[in-house]
């Protein structure tokens, strides 16, 4: 008979660990995914306001969490951040600066805030979720089952 040795990754460990709240405790899993996508919201307002130089107001406060949904077929939790703003995609591509009499006056680039906000939460990713599923263990109270 052959040995072998079953090797671990903290990552995989975890992500049974993610996997085991979602399916013993689904409240908890949706708490934990709703508190993540918080910070990834946070994450992305700040790069909105690092990188857009004009301040009105109206596309930071349209930054949005959207609600956690399961993704039927992964069977994942899942969660969004989007912007409501109806000039929110002309900030994020890019448009064409056109005046009054139909003139094209040039180009003006997109800042792809949501873009570079996405490399900075894939980084921050595994800590982010496993502070919240930190608190969600050491609350001390047992979730209803």
């Amino acid at each position: 008979m052959d040995d072998f040795d079953i090797k671990m990754n903290p990552l995989s460990v975890f992500v049974r660990e993610l996997e085991d709240l979602q399916k013993h405790f689904p409240k908890q899993a949706k708490q934990l995914m709703m508190r993540s996508g918080s910070k990834a919201r946070t994450i992305v307002a700040r790069k909105a306001r690092q990188l857009v130089q004009k301040k009105t107001g109206t596309y930071l406060k349209s930054i949005k969490r959207g609600k956690v949904w399961m993704d039927a077929g992964a069977g994942w939790y899942k969660v969004r951040v989007y912007t409501r703003a109806p000039h929110g995609h002309l900030i994020e591509l890019g448009h064409r600066i056109v005046g009054k009499d139909g003139s094209e006056h040039g180009f003006k680039e997109g800042f792809h805030v949501f873009d570079k906000a996405t490399v900075e939460i894939e980084d921050q990713w595994t800590d982010i979720v496993e502070n919240e599923f930190d608190k969600i263990m050491s609350s001390g109270r047992e979730p209803a089952a």
